[in-house]
């Protein structure tokens, strides 16, 4: 099956009514968990975007509650999901300073969960690749933003 461009799709959009748009979009996110939790957010929580990030944050604290810490093997199974998650509501969001500031707040959590990544070089390596996703995002931010943010940064390199 053909897959249209998205300039295709805009164009076609843009000859429907509304009607028939609002049909489309509720046909669209009754197939995919993804597709339904994207328009909640563009609905909801879009325009209250520290109120999104703290809901981020009480997610991520509940699971990382919830790691076995005593065996590597099930943290970083633990670790990855969480990490899913946070990139799921990065990738919602597309806003550089929500993703500083979860990235950065994952990290944190890390280090404060008393797992020892520092033996295990998988959970290791994830930790220095999700500093550096960080990093690239905040230069993306505003100078005074990433001012704030850079001290922070710091404090979490190993």
């Amino acid at each position: 099956m053909y897959t249209a461009t998205i300039t295709e799709l805009k164009k076609k959009m843009g000859n429907l009514p509304p009607t028939v748009l609002k049909e489309l979009c509720l046909r669209l996110i009754k197939y995919k968990k993804e597709n339904k939790e994207l328009l909640t957010y563009l609905l909801f929580s879009a325009d209250d975007e520290e109120s999104f990030i703290r809901e981020i944050k009480e997610e991520m604290d509940e699971a990382f509650t919830e790691i076995n810490s005593g065996n590597l093997y099930w943290a970083k199974k633990s670790v990855r999901k969480i990490l899913r998650i946070a990139a799921k509501y990065i990738k919602y969001s597309g806003n550089k300073q929500t993703e500083v500031e979860v990235l950065l707040y994952f990290c944190r959590k890390m280090l404060d969960s008393g797992i020892r990544f520092q033996s295990s070089t998988t959970l290791l390596n994830l930790y220095q690749r999700q500093l550096a996703k960080a990093s690239k995002a905040l230069a993306g931010l505003h100078e005074d933003l990433q001012y704030d943010y850079k001290d922070e940064l710091a404090a979490l390199n190993l």
